[in-house]
């Protein structure tokens, strides 16, 4: 039916727009910074040692700090909900 499909892209869109922040804050990616001894600080170091002692800029680290610092800006705001009323789409198909 075409109405359920709708409301599941729009769940989805929604839900991974309202989602992005809490998970970018629960793997360390905060407002104040990357949070000590998180998922998000292991992945800095990762990608420090493999750039020779600094975190590139545009590496995805970089872009998730940003992310959890700022919030997410219209490109990004557009490409989560995308992305995730893509997955609502496909959720409705199983």
């Amino acid at each position: 039916c075409v109405s359920v499909t709708a409301i599941a892209i729009a769940a989805g869109a929604g839900g991974a727009v309202v989602s992005a922040p809490i998970v970018l804050g629960a793997v360390g990616f905060t407002s104040v910074g990357i949070a000590a001894g998180s998922y998000a600080a292991s992945m800095m170091s990762a990608a420090a040692v493999a750039n020779g002692g600094g975190v590139a800029a545009g590496s995805a680290v970089a872009v998730l700090q940003s992310a959890g610092m700022a919030g997410l800006s219209g490109a990004a705001t557009a490409a989560v909900g995308s992305v995730g009323g893509a997955v609502g789409f496909l959720a409705t198909l199983i």
